[in-house]
């Protein structure tokens, strides 16, 4: 999973429910024109999901979560668009692997489901863990930490660990910190400052910021009111080109053209590093 520019990953959600764009791609023909939009856009992946898990949300079960997905992922693959699966679920990861996906990025880390480490090991393929405590309706209660940084990166290993015990490839681990997964505005901000902690430890990292909460909280109007989901893409845009320079593997992002752009801008620089402080 190593590769020498950042990876751009294009979301793409078959949901009624997700909280940037549920109900925009559950007809299987307007998700698969849009995830080949995003790979013309620059998205190196189209990650797709069939379950939301923003906060609060209700799970569907694994058939429903299978037949949402798996028509759009066989397309997708059939077209020459690199999808990844957005599951928790082992069943659901491994009919999308058959359809064609090439990827599982799952954001509970192989906890929510344990037979997922199998399916990641049998496929050889690349297995993004997510710092993950819990299903979404449990979030807020388990956003405690003696230091976020520390414990999502002792968590993290302990996830690393288990993948490697069941017999999958310290090539295939990609690590995601899980920003707004159980974690407040100032768990969010801590990881951002501190992402090279987990860069440090040598695998390759994902951040997915795009369009969340508290961005829209730090972008509020004078009244309170947190900055409405389509209007925060610019800082969506600092958080990616900021997550990519100190060191990050990839970014998942809603708007794949504006990265796509901004990434090229950071490139013609000289692709420089942050440097450590």
């Amino acid at each position: 999973m190593h590769v020498d520019h950042p990876v751009v990953m294009g979301v793409l959600n078959v949901t009624p429910d997700s909280f940037s764009d549920g109900g925009k791609y559950t007809d299987v023909d307007a998700a698969v024109r849009h995830g080949v939009d995003l790979h013309y856009a620059g998205a190196n992946i189209v990650d797709v999901g069939g379950e939301s898990t923003r906060p609060g949300a209700e799970r569907v079960d694994a058939e429903t979560e299978i037949a949402r997905v798996v028509p759009v992922v066989r397309a997708l693959a059939a077209a020459g668009v690199p999808v990844s699966i957005d599951t928790t679920r082992a069943a659901v990861a491994r009919a999308a692997l058959e359809a064609g996906a090439a990827v599982i990025n799952d954001v509970s880390g192989g906890l929510a489901d344990k037979g997922m480490a199998r399916v990641a090991a049998e496929a050889g393929c690349p297995w993004i863990l997510m710092h993950w405590r819990g299903h979404s309706r449990r979030m807020t209660e388990l956003a405690v930490y003696a230091d976020v940084v520390t414990d999502v990166r002792d968590e993290l290993l302990q996830r690393v660990d288990e993948a490697l015990a069941a017999g999958v490839g310290p090539e295939q681990i990609v690590l995601d910190p899980g920003l707004g997964f159980a974690k407040t505005a100032e768990h969010n901000w801590a990881l951002s400052t501190h992402l090279d902690v987990l860069i440090g430890l040598g695998y390759p990292v994902l951040f997915a910021a795009s369009r969340k909460t508290y961005l829209g909280r730090l972008l509020a109007g004078p009244d309170g009111a947190p900055r409405p989901v389509a209007e925060r893409e610019a800082a969506t845009l600092a958080t990616s080109v900021l997550a990519v320079a100190a060191g990050a593997w990839g970014v998942r992002v809603h708007d794949v053209t504006a990265t796509a752009d901004a990434l090229a801008v950071w490139r013609a620089t000289g692709s420089p590093r942050l440097r450590a402080r």
